[in-house]
């Protein structure tokens, strides 16, 4: 059966490991004919013939290529202008020309000299492979395979050609990428072309001490790992270097401006920038490909998908145990702490993806923070006008949150920011936060319908504004509250019902004056924020698929450790003790401004109620565990008033009642909330595979029921964002009772 793809007659020129492996692999597919190679040297040549990588080879360069429908270039750089002039002649009508070459404008150049501006019949390509092998001897079919192929089309580049040439790469297993010729340029000369110079560099400076015999009988792992790359061919560098001279000279400049700053540290014992330099880079390191999950040339953020295999254990929930922390007071620590003056010291960091998107933004704009180490932050304050422009767009993740509060301290910089996310929060509204952002003066830009990525311009002249949130929302009232920092005037926001008031209670701990008068907050630009302590309490949000754990399962009994009990969050505790869960709180005490206690819950018999409106904003994230709970009831539960569930992560919602559906029970969405008809004490949910829609709160809430789940498994599909807010949850989970498996696939 003949492939997909098949090309009769190859020409490879320069047969190393580069052309040749290409060409094993196709020749592995079944995807091209009879091979011709040319290279310089003829035991290469024979070499090649004698492996069955090449059918033929010819010494007269332009024999090549005739009647070749596919010419493969593989020769150092500066060699490719002579061998383009030679071969043009030879060059078939239909032929389609590539490359391999690690530099593209000076290919591009070449190929505009020899063939005309306009030739539209060759690709100019970069494989991002190699081996520390060469030669013929070292070809390899599997070479390419789940490896970059950065193919960089020009305009007038035959869109024949171009399919051409990225079928033939994705037929050896390439992941082909696009990318414009000068950003290629740009992006090599930084991760490759600088690093290569910089190697070669470092070892002819120590090789040239008198004492360099000593530096390399004791040279580290660190030396021989970065210096490994100095042992490559020196005349294919020179080449290189020479080919992308003006972008490697650019990037060389900006290294050299940053190694002067870490020079003047040094020398002036500036332990607090040093270890700025050092921080940034290690996260960079540690999180590459999620930094530059946006650039072709690296391999992009893991997209293995997890899922969840939930059974019935047939255990009860017990033990006393410590949930990670709250999620919206380690977003604001990090950035109250970093617009304040001195050093603010965070135990119980939330060490989650979100929560990490937050403090990996203020590090991009010049803040020194320390850790996170087991929950210790330690965060270097730079002001309330100290922040830097960021390199390049912040990206916040799934992180909601970040997003909403970041535009309203973006608002009052002097310099602009973009904001962009990934999928999921890309759906999500901030025309909510854009609206009144715009009204206190702000130049604000948003994607279509108020969507991400968000833009927010730079040396605006804020104005305080009086402002009526129409909807009961934290996160729009702490934006609101952080642009009225950089206002002139007074910032008024009065909400229609009680929402979280972390935003406000922080900013008291961090001295600045702000004035609560019922639903109204008001608070005027000109002060200033002292560094402070943080103990971030558990989250109450995690805390919630435990309490609803053990209330629906007999014989349950724990004690959750050290959780905020702030009253603009205890809906969940309130709405559960309404239907007859057995809550208790313990040791409540007061840490950092914010209230907090142990939570015992035992079982109970549940019975279903229709739900206090007023409680609605007090557990609008809890509802997906909530309504878990109002399955395993006794009777009718209502929800209305909560149509701010549609638009979080996921239409909470929808997602919630089809997966219950899925289960076994009978509910029902309506506009704004659900009804839910329970099964009561002796029911069961079946089994069935839940779609999560990468939501990590409806992942833990289909997790819970399982623990009254029959003989069927529950599967909950796409659950990677559960690490957003509760990064060891599946750990946890199986400690105390449940019976999760993770399958990654």
């Amino acid at each position: 059966m003949m492939p997909s793809l098949y090309i009769p007659r190859v020409a490879v020129i320069g047969l190393g490991l580069i052309g040749c492996s290409w060409v094993k692999g196709l020749r592995e597919q079944q995807c091209i004919g009879h091979v011709v190679g040319y290279d310089r040297n003829l035991d290469s040549m024979q070499a090649a013939q004698a492996l069955g990588l090449i059918d033929a080879y010819t010494e007269q360069l332009c024999d090549a290529v005739i009647d070749a429908d596919l010419i493969i270039v593989s020769v150092p750089i500066l060699a490719v202008r002579d061998v383009l002039s030679v071969i043009a002649p030879c060059v078939a009508d239909h032929a389609v020309l590539t490359d391999v070459g690690s530099v593209k404008g000076s290919v591009a150049d070449d190929v505009a000299h020899v063939f005309g501006a306009g030739f539209a019949r060759f690709v100019l390509g970069h494989p991002i492979a190699g081996s520390e092998r060469s030669g013929v001897e070292a070809a390899d079919a599997n070479l390419y395979r789940h490896h970059k192929v950065i193919i960089t089309p020009q305009p007038h580049t035959a869109q024949s050609a171009l399919n051409l040439v990225r079928k033939a790469w994705q037929a050896v297993g390439a992941i082909v990428e696009m990318m414009s010729v000068d950003h290629h340029d740009d992006v090599l000369a930084a991760t490759s072309h600088l690093p290569h110079l910089l190697a070669y560099s470092l070892v002819d400076t120590l090789a040239n001490n008198h004492e360099n015999k000593d530096i390399f009988n004791y040279a580290a792992g660190g030396f021989r790992d970065f210096t490994r790359i100095a042992a490559s061919s020196p005349v294919m560098w020179r080449d290189i270097f020479t080919a992308n001279r003006e972008p490697l000279l650019r990037t060389l400049d900006l290294f050299e401006r940053d190694l002067a700053f870490l020079r003047l540290a040094l020398q002036h014992d500036d332990t607090t920038t040093l270890m700025g330099v050092l921080t940034r880079a290690k996260v960079a390191r540690d999180h590459f490909s999620k930094i530059l999950a946006r650039r072709a040339y690296v391999e992009p953020m893991k997209t293995t998908t997890i899922d969840y295999i939930a059974r019935a254990s047939g255990r009860p929930l017990t033990g006393q145990f410590r949930v990670p922390g709250d999620k919206s007071i380690s977003h604001r620590s990090i950035m109250l702490g970093s617009l304040a003056t001195g050093t603010t010291e965070v135990s119980g960091f939330l060490e989650g993806e979100d929560s990490l998107a937050t403090l990996q933004a203020f590090r991009d704009m010049g803040v020194v923070i320390e850790g996170p180490h087991r929950g210790r932050v330690t965060i270097h304050g730079v002001g309330l006008h100290g922040l830097q422009a960021p390199p390049n767009a912040l990206y916040l993740g799934n992180s909601g949150t970040s997003m909403r509060l970041l535009a309203g301290l973006m608002a009052g910089q002097s310099f602009d920011v973009e904001m962009t996310g990934d999928e999921s929060l890309s759906k999500r509204p901030m025309g909510r936060v854009a609206d009144p952002l715009r009204l206190m003066g702000a130049v604000v830009e948003t994607a279509d319908g108020g969507r991400p990525p968000v833009l927010v311009k730079g040396g605006a002249a804020l104005k305080g504004i009086r402002y009526d949130l129409p909807m009961a929302s934290a996160q729009v009232k702490s934006c609101v509250l952080l642009a009225g920092l950089y206002a002139d005037g007074e910032t008024v926001v009065t909400e229609p019902a009680p929402t979280r008031d972390h935003t406000e209670r922080m900013l008291k701990g961090f001295g600045y004056d702000v004035q609560v008068e019922g639903n109204r907050v008001t608070l005027s630009s000109g002060g200033e924020l002292q560094a402070t302590n943080i103990d971030v309490p558990a989250d109450i949000s995690s805390a919630a698929f435990f309490m609803v754990g053990a209330s629906i399962t007999p014989g349950s009994d724990i004690t959750l450790e050290h959780v905020g009990i702030n009253p603009t969050r205890v809906g969940v505790i309130n709405i559960l003790r309404q239907m007859g869960a057995d809550i208790t709180l313990l040791n409540e005490r007061e840490v950092g401004g914010e209230p907090v206690a142990d939570i015992r819950v035992r079982s109970a018999n549940l019975k279903g109620i229709h739900i206090p409106e007023d409680q609605v904003p007090l557990a609008i994230d809890e509802f997906p565990a909530i309504f878990i709970a109002a399955a395993c009831a006794e009777g009718q539960t209502v929800l209305t008033g909560a149509e701010e569930l549609r638009v979080k992560e996921s239409d909470r919602i929808q997602a919630m009642v089809d997966g219950l559906q899925i289960l076994g029970v009978n509910a029902q969405g309506t506009e704004d909330g659900a009804i839910i008809n329970g099964m009561g004490a002796s029911g069961a949910f079946g089994g069935g595979n839940i779609v999560t829609h990468h939501d990590h709160r409806i992942a833990m809430s289909f997790a819970m029921a399982s623990l009254r789940a029959g003989a069927d498994a529950i599967r909950i599909l796409d659950c990677a964002n559960v690490a957003t807010s509760f990064p060891n949850f599946v750990d946890l989970a199986n400690d105390c009772g449940l019976q999760l498996d993770v399958q990654e696939g």
